[in-house]
């Protein structure tokens, strides 16, 4: 699976842990910033790329990793057809997928041990859309997207 991956300055050491462990599984990961933990970066404009990149690649993913993974998950949801959802644990990591179809995992570092970040992800990657009663709701959250999207 090709995975955009993004953070801003105080999500980069997780990204670069959680990259290295994407491409052992066999993924392809594209990491579009920051470059650094030392500079400090807007990251909505991370959040931009990361969105924009799933959006042009159907079938893609993308993680966001910051602080409180709160910014990211605002930015990145502005992107039509982008489902970023910011999540703490392995539960959410499931529902988000199930429930949600989720194309973006936002995660904060201030929150979530290395461990868990880990196995949030994997979880996140392998989960699948359950559909059902929950493709009616993700057609109506589809609904409102394009109808404030014009």
């Amino acid at each position: 699976m090709k995975i955009f991956v993004g953070s801003d300055h105080r999500g980069f050491q997780l990204k670069k842990e959680v990259d290295g462990a994407l491409k052992e599984l066999g993924h392809e990961v594209i990491d579009l910033g920051a470059d650094n933990e030392t500079e400090p970066c807007d990251y909505p404009e991370i959040s931009l790329k990361v969105a924009q990149a799933v959006v042009k690649h159907p079938g893609s993913r993308g993680v966001l990793f910051c602080l409180s993974g709160i910014g990211h998950s605002i930015a990145a949801n502005k992107v039509p057809g982008v489902y970023a959802a910011l999540v703490y644990n392995r539960e959410a990591a499931a529902l988000c997928r199930q429930h949600n179809d989720s194309n973006v995992l936002v995660l904060g570092s201030k929150f979530i041990d290395q461990a868990s970040m880990l196995d949030i992800v994997k979880i996140w990657l392998t989960t699948e859309f359950e559909g059902g009663r929950h493709l009616r709701r993700k057609e109506q959250i589809q609904s409102i997207e394009r109808e404030y999207s014009k």
